[in-house]
């Protein structure tokens, strides 16, 4: 999809991080956008700002988490602009790091990373791919991974590495039916990075639903925290600027690729590394590298 001006986008995740990333990005190329979330006031706040920037923007709250939340989404993008070309299934939540072993997870933890982080891209697809066929025109779809399941797992986040894991065969499927029938709506598959991200991931317990709350408080990480520590390791600790992603983004959209893997040497490795334990059916001893990839491997994706 070379020309974006004029085109919709539609974006989940989108009232802070990386999906207000991409909406303001996608503003900027004179496209109309509708950011949604879950979140309704951070949300209205987001819209406001893109407005007052002069973008053509929508707000629609929606929870990935139903099939009919993202059903409405759909028809309220089409009632405000009358089509829908680029979708960025972006919303993510996290379980933060701190307490226990997955054996010991209570079971809404899994319950909820799960129903958002993958659902909620099962059921984009469910709503948007349909349309994006019949209208008969260009369109995109971006999934937003994540490097920790997409190509090395941390140990210490199981079920977002395996949400995240998810995501990534669930794209690579949604390619190869696509280019089966259509040459006209591509896929790309999103991961952040190279160095780890600022966004409300870290916070994202504060839209767990009651009904999924903890069984018990526990611990948890946050960014500042996980900064003191790298500091105190004396590990060199950086982040990615989100723009830089929604730039990464939209030129992924215009060339119509699939990966979107930031070019970074220590990602190419953790790779190859991952690729010849296969290869060798080893062990997965590239876990212990758990540290470099938090700092420098791949950053967390979503909301």
């Amino acid at each position: 999809m070379k020309e974006l001006r004029g085109r919709v986008a539609v974006v989940t995740g989108a009232a802070s991080g990386i999906g207000l990333a991409m909406a303001r990005r996608f503003g900027e190329e004179g496209m109309k956008v509708v950011l949604s979330d879950v979140e309704e006031e951070a949300l209205a706040s987001a819209v406001k700002a893109l407005e007052s920037e002069g973008h053509r923007v929508a707000g629609a709250r929606c929870d990935v988490r139903f099939q009919e939340s993202v059903d409405d989404l759909r028809d309220a993008a089409l009632k405000e602009f009358g089509a829908v070309h680029v979708v960025c299934n972006n919303a993510g939540v996290a379980r933060a790091p701190g307490g226990g072993k997955m054996w010991e997870y209570d079971l809404n933890d899994w319950n909820w990373i799960l129903s958002v982080n993958v659902m909620g891209v099962v059921h984009g697809i469910r709503s948007f791919v349909p349309l994006l066929l019949e209208q008969g025109d260009e369109g995109h779809v971006v999934n937003t991974s994540s490097g920790n399941g997409g190509i090395s797992p941390l140990r210490g986040l199981p079920i977002y590495a395996a949400s995240k894991s998810s995501v990534t065969q669930i794209s690579e499927c949604l390619w190869g039916q696509l280019e089966a029938v259509t040459d006209a709506v591509g896929v790309s598959l999103l991961y952040p990075g190279p160095r780890a991200l600022d966004t409300g991931l870290w916070t994202a317990e504060r839209n767990r639903p009651d009904e999924l709350a903890w069984s018990k408080p526990r611990e948890t990480q946050t960014m500042d925290g996980l900064r003191k520590f790298m500091d105190s390791a004396g590990v060199p600790f950086a982040t990615t600027p989100l723009h830089e992603i929604a730039d990464f983004v939209v030129r992924g959209i215009r060339e119509k690729r699939f990966w979107l893997i930031p070019d970074a040497e220590n990602i190419d490795q953790n790779i190859r590394t991952r690729a010849e334990s296969m290869i060798a059916r080893g062990t997965p001893d590239y876990m212990v590298q758990e540290r470099a990839l938090v700092v420098g491997g791949m950053g967390e994706a979503g909301e």
